[in-house]
Formats: structure tokens, sequence, C-alpha cells
């Protein structure tokens, strides 16, 4: 699995609430109107910049607060291919896998806002192109990338009627 695109920098700390605020995710399960604002309390024209293919990038603790899923499908309605940080909320890391996005784990100090990535989840990299550096990143168990593959646990499960993970 590999993704191209270009990086959108955010913090450290960043809640569901500021990926999708709490006063859009109660008014609809239209997941394209929710896209619309992602990220919006922390950059107001996220999503007029955002093209399909593009990381959001982050410190630590990504995804704290709530656990609701609009968080990682909104995300992933915007067109975001990968979110990578150097940690991530538990129930938000497990929301994302189950919805099909993509997260990676990797130090992101030497990211920056533009720069042009290639990650590489098979080879456990990210080529930042814009920089001509290689960062490792955190591999991810092979039960998790069969369901990015298959577009999230749900997709998984009817694909196969069961849990196959061989």
């Amino acid at each position: 699995m590999k993704f191209n695109g270009r990086v959108h920098k955010f913090g450290n700390d960043v809640n569901t609430d500021y990926i999708i605020s709490g006063r859009y995710k109660f008014k609809t399960l239209d997941m394209k109107e929710l896209a619309k604002h992602v990220m919006e309390d922390l950059d107001p024209d996220f999503y007029n910049k955002v093209q399909s293919g593009d990381f959001i990038v982050a410190g630590t603790n990504f995804g704290c607060g709530s656990s609701r899923e609009q968080a990682p499908w909104a995300v992933l309605y915007a067109g975001v291919s990968v979110v990578i940080a150097k940690s991530f909320a538990r129930l938000f890391y497990r929301n994302a896998i189950n919805c099909g996005l993509p997260l990676v784990e990797c130090d992101t100090d030497r990211i920056e806002p533009g720069d042009e990535l290639e990650v590489d989840l098979a080879q456990g990299v990210i080529n930042n192109l814009t920089r001509g550096e290689v960062l490792p990143i955190k591999p991810l168990p092979g039960v998790m990338i069969k369901i990015l593959q298959d577009g999230g646990l749900a997709e998984h499960f009817q694909k196969y009627g069961t849990f196959n993970f061989g």
C-alpha cells in the first residue's frame, strides 16, 4: 500500500472536536457533508486546500477526546489518504483502522507543511520527496494491513463472512 500526497501539518493534542466539531457531527450522518468541516476550527480553509491523497501530519495524541467514528470517517471523506502523527489516542486509532483510514506513527518533526510524501506501508517508510529524506515508520500489524486493504472492518467482514486474517 503506497500513498502519495502533500502535507497539511497540525500540532499536538488534536482532539476529535477539532477534527470535526460537535456543532456538525450531531446534525447529519452524511459523511460528504461532514467532510466539508474537517479541521475547520484549526484551519478554516482546510477543506478547500486538501486534495485527494493528501496527508494530515501532527504531533502527539492525535484524535484524543470523544471516540465517535465521525472523526475518522470525515477525514477519509475529505480525501486524506493517511494521517501521520507521533502518537494517536487509542480509540481514534482503532476507529480509524476500522473505517479504513490508515494511520502511521513516526517522528514528524522533519516533515513540513506542503512537503510531498510517499508513504509505503509495506516497506515501512515515508519518502519525503521534497527534502530527499527517508523516515522509518512504526509498522502496522498484518491484521490491520488486511483490514485497510479491504476498505475497513465492515468491508472485510462482508468480503469473508468472518474475520479472515490469514
